[in-house]
């Protein structure tokens, strides 16, 4: 059995989301272990922005998803450090995943960590299909008070 690692921020669940662990799963074959891991808030903020779910209610959330077998927060201070722990046969890397496939191979190789890393460049293609389109979408609409009452 091949373990798979997957990473990100799962920040408001969508369908990208979805697609990318369950291509990141048939990475490692018939009978793969999913592990995700998940970027901290710390990280997210140095990173992206502020994460609108908090790490542990993202947590929450990623270990519900059906492909996924197992999920961690990762590190705040190096990010390999699970990577050591787990010992992914896999690493996968989302397409929007701002990483040098290359430089993270080199990295992993000098710390002893023989796993290959693979980038998912497939897409699922939807009308909200990132968490950044989904929170310009909430921010451009109006909403009047009688409509959140009941929020």
């Amino acid at each position: 059995m091949k373990t798979v690692m997957a990473t990100g921020t799962f920040d408001i669940i969508h369908p990208g989301h979805g697609f990318f662990l369950e291509e990141a799963r048939k990475l490692g074959g018939e009978d793969a272990r999913l592990v995700v891991v998940l970027a901290r808030d710390s990280t997210v903020r140095a990173r992206k922005r502020t994460p609108i779910v908090g790490e542990k209610q993202r947590l929450e959330v990623v270990r519900m998803l059906k492909p996924v077998d197992e999920a961690y927060l990762g590190s705040e201070t190096d990010m390999f450090e699970i990577v050591h722990r787990i010992k992914p046969d896999i690493i996968a890397i989302g397409p929007d995943q701002k990483f040098d496939v290359d430089e993270l191979r080199d990295e992993l190789r000098r710390r002893g960590l023989g796993c290959e890393v693979r980038r998912i460049e497939k897409y699922r293609d939807a009308e909200l299909d990132s968490t950044c389109k989904i929170i310009k979408r909430i921010r451009s609409m109006e909403f009047d008070e009688d409509s959140l009452k009941n929020c």
